[in-house]
């Protein structure tokens, strides 16, 4: 996988985390554990899912640390 590969993935990392961070911005909230909506969150489960495919680089199986 090359470097380009690796940084989609951080990218789209990137991306999730401002969405997340927004969120929690505009509920006023430290965590997503603290909201009403922490089970079946669309932007939780996108960011989650981000930092996944991130660590595994796309691949399925272990990680690369």
């Amino acid at each position: 996988m090359s470097m380009q590969d690796n940084s989609v993935f951080e990218e789209r990392l990137e991306e999730e985390i401002l969405k997340l961070k927004k969120c929690q911005e505009e509920k006023q909230l430290k965590s997503c554990s603290l909201c009403e909506h922490y089970i079946g969150c669309e932007t939780r489960r996108a960011y989650v899912q981000a930092v996944y495919d991130s660590m595994s680089k796309g691949e399925t199986g272990g990680f690369e640390f």
